[in-house]
C-alpha cells in the first residue's frame, strides 16, 4: 500500500467524522450568533442604544482591536490547558457579552463588541485545536480542523435565514438572550468534558511564555503561512466590505438582489473550504498542500484584478464565486498546514492566526476605503491585487519539508 493510500485510510469520511466532533462543530455554529444578530438588527440596535447605524455599526472595531490583542496575548497559554476548559472559558465570555448586547445602551453594546472579539479569540483556535487532537494522523488532524473551519463559514451563510424566524417571535433581545442561554449551557459541558483531562503539553514539555513564540518561529514556514493568511484576508474582507456598493454603482442591483450575491460568494466559500479540506485531507502526491495553497493565491490574485473591470453582470458573478472558492481553499490550506506541522503547539499557532485575521479583517477594509477614495474603484483594485501579490511571495516561501 502507498504512502497516501495509506493516508486515506487514516481518514475517516465527513460525516463519521461529524459524528465524533459534533459538540466542537456546534460551539462554532453559536459563536457567530450574536455578531450575527447585531448585523442583522443593527437598526433597531442603534435606536434603542440612542445613537446613529454609524456610530453603534463603528463599535464593531472594538471587537477587532479585542480579538487581536486577546489572541496575541493568549496564544502560549493555549495548549497549556485541557483544550475544553480553553473553549468553556470562551463559550462562558460569549455568554456573557450576548447578554449585555441584549441589555441595549450604548456601553452595554461598547461591551458586548469588546467581548464577543475576545470570545472568538479564545474560542475559535480551541475547538479547531480541540478537534484536530482527536486523530492520530496528520491528514486526519488537519482535515479534522478544516472541518471546523468550514462549519463556521456555512454557519456565516445561513445564520441570518436561521435567525430571521424567532426574531419575528421575540425580536433582537430574545435572539441575544438565546444566544446567551445556549453558549452558557455549552460552556457548563464544555468544562464538564475537560475536568481531569491533561493539557497538551505535559509539565515536562511547558517552556517559558516567550519561548512558546520562539518555538513556534521554528515550525516549518509558520510565519510566511500566518503572513498570508492576514494578507489573503485583509484582500478578501476589504472587497466584501465594498462588494454591495460596488454591484449597486455598476450594476445597479437592489439590496434584495445583491442578498442573493452574498449568499453566492458565501456559498462558494463554503464550498470551496468544505471540498479543498477534505481533498488535502488524502495528501495526494500531484498536487500537496503547498502547491494548492499558492495555486489558490495565483487566482485570488487574477480574479480580484479582473472583478472590478467585469463587464457584464454574469462574469462579474462568476469572478465573485471563483473569489470565494480561492480564498476558501487558501484558507483550508493554511490550517491544514499549521495543524500538521505544529504538533502540540497547535493551539498557540490557530490563536496568532486567529488574531492575524482579525488584524486583516480590519486593515482590509480601512486600506481599501483608502484606494477607493484615491482612485475609485480601479484603486480598490490595484489595493487589493497588491495584498494578494504580496500573500503570493509569501505562498512561495512556503515549502514542502524534506
Amino acid at each position: 500500500m502507498s504512502t497516501s493510500q495509506k493516508l486515506v485510510a487514516e481518514v475517516p469520511g465527513d460525516l463519521r467524522m461529524a459524528r465524533r466532533l459534533w459538540p466542537f462543530l456546534l460551539a462554532s455554529t453559536v459563536s457567530l450568533i450574536p455578531f450575527t444578530v447585531f448585523g442583522m438588527y443593527l437598526v433597531p440596535i442603534a435606536n434603542t442604544a440612542g445613537g446613529s447605524v454609524a456610530e453603534i455599526g463603528g463599535l464593531r472595531g472594538l471587537g477587532g482591536l479585542a480579538a487581536l490583542a486577546v489572541g496575541v496575548s493568549l496564544a502560549p497559554l493555549m495548549d497549556r490547558v485541557a483544550r475544553e476548559l480553553v473553549a468553556a472559558g470562551g463559550l462562558a465570555l460569549l455568554g456573557v457579552s450576548a447578554a449585555l448586547g441584549a441589555v441595549g445602551n450604548v456601553f452595554a453594546v461598547a461591551a458586548f463588541c469588546l467581548l464577543i472579539g475576545a470570545s472568538t479569540s479564545i474560542l475559535a483556535p480551541s475547538i479547531g485545536a480541540a478537534a484536530a487532537d482527536r486523530f492520530r494522523s496528520p491528514a486526519a488532524a488537519g482535515r479534522a480542523a478544516t472541518l471546523v473551519s468550514a462549519t463556521t463559514s456555512a454557519m456565516a451563510m445561513l445564520a441570518a435565514p436561521v435567525l430571521a424566524v424567532p426574531g419575528l417571535i421575540w425580536g433582537w433581545r430574545g435572539n441575544l438572550l438565546a444566544a446567551s442561554a445556549i453558549s452558557l449551557a455549552l460552556s457548563a459541558a464544555f468544562f464538564w468534558r475537560g475536568r481531569g483531562r491533561k493539557s497538551p503539553r505535559g509539565e515536562r514539555e511547558r517552556v517559558s511564555y516567550l519561548a512558546t513564540y520562539r518555538e513556534l518561529a521554528r515550525v516549518p514556514g509558520a510565519l510566511p503561512l500566518l503572513a498570508v493568511a492576514m494578507l489573503r484576508t485583509a484582500a478578501f474582507m476589504g472587497y466584501l466590505a465594498y462588494l454591495a456598493a460596488f454591484y449597486d454603482d455598476r450594476f445597479d442591483l437592489a439590496p434584495g438582489w445583491f442578498a442573493l450575491v452574498w449568499s453566492l460568494s458565501g456559498a462558494s466559500f463554503f464550498l470551496g473550504n468544505l471540498f479543498a479540506g477534505r481533498y488535502l485531507a488524502t495528501d495526494r502526491a500531484w498536487i500537496s498542500p503547498e502547491k494548492m495553497l499558492l495555486l489558490g493565491v495565483i487566482v485570488a490574485l487574477v480574479a480580484v484584478a479582473a472583478f472590478y473591470f467585469s463587464p457584464t453582470l454574469p462574469l462579474t458573478l462568476l469572478l465573485t464565486a471563483l473569489m470565494g472558492a480561492a480564498h476558501a481553499t487558501v484558507a483550508a490550506c493554511v490550517t491544514t498546514l499549521l495543524v500538521r506541522r505544529s504538533g502540540d503547539l497547535r493551539g498557540s499557532a490557530l490563536s496568532v492566526n486567529a488574531a492575524g485575521m482579525s488584524l486583516g479583517t480590519f486593515l482590509g477594509a480601512a486600506i481599501g476605503g483608502l484606494g477607493l477614495g484615491l482612485g475609485g474603484y480601479p484603486g480598490t483594485a490595484v489595493t487589493f491585487a497588491v495584498i494578494t501579490l504580496a500573500a503570493l511571495l509569501c505562498a512561495l516561501r512556503v515549502r514542502r519539508p524534506v
